[in-house]
């Protein structure tokens, strides 16, 4: 979802964050950016519109969206911290050999509707199931 720089200053003042030129570069990027994106791949892109941005600047930033709401963070376990883009219910699939990460939905794992509350009054946000395996590039040897 693409939002005009207008949302962009609304969207920081609901989740209580300065409105910066490069945080809005960076989440204009973000936004044109697919799958999962590591800090790394979201500063070659920015950089190239904020030459002067520095990797620690997009790091800094990333958590600060992360932390406040507007994008959330995938497992770590993967390497890299990576980006979640799709605000969709869904989980995903990494390649245990070349470490793509792909969306895939909730009825293509067959899984049950989710609880709310578990043991000992354990108060769900969110499900994450990670499907570990070998993507078809890998299984043929591509990459």
């Amino acid at each position: 979802m693409h939002r005009s720089s207008t949302d962009f200053r609304k969207l920081c003042a609901d989740h209580g964050i300065a409105v910066t030129h490069q945080r809005q570069v960076l989440f204009e990027v973000m936004q044109g950016m697919e799958g999962h994106p590591s800090p790394e791949e979201v500063y070659a892109r920015v950089k190239k519109k904020v030459p002067a941005i520095s990797l620690a600047t997009v790091y800094k930033n990333i958590h600060l969206f992360v932390e406040s709401g507007i994008f959330r963070k995938m497992s770590v376990h993967h390497g890299s911290v990576r980006v979640e883009m799709n605000n969709e219910e869904h989980h995903h699939m990494v390649c245990s050999k070349c470490k793509a990460i792909t969306d895939v939905g909730e009825k293509e794992l067959g899984l049950v509707p989710k609880r709310r509350k578990l043991a000992d009054g354990f108060l769900v946000e969110r499900y994450a199931v990670d499907v570990i395996g070998l993507c078809a590039r890998c299984q043929q040897g591509q990459t």
